[in-house]
């Protein structure tokens, strides 16, 4: 029997410089030499980094500056962000600076004030188009470490006025950040197309590693997909691949271009990608301008003569950095087998689908879906459990909005209803997605199909005071906070019964007070009381002397 190959080759690292057409330029937001830790688009769970992500040096405290004449617009201080500006530039662009450590004043002691009138940590202050006038170079804040942060850096999001989308900041300041390093790939995976095609005789997706050298066979349409990341100079980190290529057989049959997103279409990095592969092809209901397709079959590629096909991966880097990695599928004919739907429901990407068991009711609006979804439904009765175990789907599939799921109690454990809520079951974790108690049901939002049951949370959050014989001294006042079910929904803390202002660390799960020496006297002894709310009500309020 004739034996059919499929190689790979990395060819050379060929360096060549993109033109740019953005006429606009900024100044740069440091005042340090600017290296990267992000880049734009990195494929993140459920989203796309929305901007680049600045070094600081392993520091905090550095100067960040106005990037070009305009205004502050926005000045928020929230727990994924930590402290935030938005700066609405002159020339048609604003720019959201992210995780700072604080801002210069007077505008720390607008947010401080406003903070405590709201005595709320978390904030939100629109102020008037002159009232914080900014021009390039100017010191608008600190670079930081807060909100939902892995190290100190500065995140900087372009976003242009004119259509509220997302942009790469980095041709903006290209000038100033040298690489001379291309992507490299990791890995090529095939999807042959249920009903259409097989790889090797089999319906199941096919990792083909770089070094791969063996028979490989395939017919009917697949589509590809390939695992790369990109490199820079000067650094250890790995970035989003920019610009990813597909030729088959010397014709471009596939493109995608990691410079622009809208807010909606985030979601949607859940249809491209499968996994850490970049799927070469587009499902009919993924619209992400990002992707390009350039045959009639959104990016897929039909196998059906007894021949090499020669496939061409080609990545770049926004400098152009360029690397080049090719490979031969051989087409054998086989039998593909027909998609036979054996399953109860089969749920379409373009209409309403309902889903509806006793006790319990799915309604997935139209365009939630990417593509067409056999659905591998089962229900899991438990004698013990509050409600049925129902397995929406046997793996967990993204939506591209929220769907309500409604499920029954089939027995009150407790009178009080708020307690209730549905929970996604992985495994013997669950992870509350939250929920309301109605006639009987629960119902919540949900973003993605998986494995759903009833659960109650009665306990209350766990408060646990840090090192509080030195609250004193250190003036800060430390406690740890965990809630096991439904998570932490709100907190409040005194001082000598005045509202005092607590951070909450999310990284680390700390409440902390930076003791205000104009509102606390340093002298005596001081009552510190915080209450923590859980999400299904439930309540822990602490006392303290200090």
């Amino acid at each position: 029997m004739k034996k059919y190959i499929v190689t790979l080759l990395l060819l050379g690292s060929i360096k060549v410089y993109a033109q740019t057409n953005h006429t606009t330029t900024f100044t740069p937001p440091l005042d340090i030499p600017l290296t990267l830790s992000g880049n734009f688009g990195e494929l993140r769970p459920n989203h796309f980094h929305g901007g680049i992500d600045f070094k600081t040096q392993n520091t905090i405290g550095k100067r960040v500056l106005a990037i070009a004449d305009g205004y502050i617009s926005r000045i928020m201080v929230t727990h994924g962000s930590g402290y935030m500006l938005h700066v609405r530039y002159s020339n048609g662009y604003t720019a959201i600076y992210r995780h700072l450590s604080g801002f210069v004043k007077p505008m720390a002691d607008a947010i401080e004030a406003y903070q405590y009138e709201k005595e709320s940590w978390e904030v939100d202050l629109i102020p008037s188009a002159t009232q914080y006038p900014v021009h390039a170079g100017q010191q608008i804040a600190w670079s930081g470490n807060t909100g939902y942060s892995m190290g100190p850096h500065l995140h900087l999001d372009l976003i242009e006025d004119s259509t509220g989308d997302r942009l790469d900041p980095l041709p903006f300041f290209s000038k100033y950040i040298k690489d001379n390093r291309a992507p490299r790939a990791e890995a090529i995976m095939i999807f042959p197309q249920p009903g259409k095609g097989v790889v090797q005789g089999s319906l199941q997706n096919k990792i083909i590693a770089l070094n791969t050298v063996g028979p490989t066979e395939a017919w009917g349409v697949i589509g590809t997909g390939i695992k790369a990341y990109d490199y820079m100079t000067g650094t250890s980190n790995r970035y989003g691949v920019y610009s990813v290529t597909l030729y088959v057989d010397g014709a471009e049959v596939y493109n995608s271009v990691v410079d622009r997103y809208s807010p909606d279409e985030n979601r949607m990095i859940n249809s491209w990608t499968h996994g850490h592969f970049m799927k070469s092809f587009i499902d009919p209901g993924n619209t992400l301008r990002m992707l390009r397709a350039h045959n009639a079959e959104r990016g897929l590629v039909t196998i059906n003569e007894e021949r090499d096909y020669h496939f061409l991966y080609e990545l770049k880097d926004y400098y152009g950095n360029t690397a080049r990695y090719r490979f031969v599928i051989s087409g054998k004919k086989q039998p593909v087998p027909p998609f036979e739907h054996k399953e109860k429901y089969l749920f379409k990407w373009d209409q309403v689908n309902y889903l509806q068991e006793p006790g319990m009711t799915l309604i997935v609006p139209k365009g939630v879906l990417y593509t067409d979804l056999p659905v591998q439904f089962k229900v899991y009765p438990d004698s013990n459990a509050v409600s049925y175990i129902y397995q929406l789907n046997d793996e967990g599939v993204p939506l591209h909005a929220s769907c309500e799921l409604s499920i029954g109690v089939r027995r009150r454990v407790v009178q009080d209803t708020t307690k209730y809520y549905i929970a996604r079951k992985t495994g013997s974790r669950l992870s509350s997605v939250g929920g309301r108690y109605e006639n009987g049901f629960v119902k919540a939002k949900i973003l993605s199909l998986g494995t759903y049951v009833v659960a109650v949370d009665t306990v209350p959050p766990v408060v646990t005071p840090l090192s509080k014989n030195t609250w004193a001294r250190a003036g800060k006042i430390l406690y740890r906070v965990k809630d096991g079910q439904t998570g932490i929904r709100s907190y409040r803390g005194t001082i000598d019964g005045k509202y005092a202002l607590f951070q909450w660390e999310m990284m680390t799960n700390r409440l902390i007070c930076k003791i205000d020496p104009a509102r606390v006297s340093k002298t005596g002894k001081h009552i510190v009381e915080l209450t923590v709310t859980d999400h299904c009500g439930n309540v822990t309020v602490l006392k303290d002397i200090y």
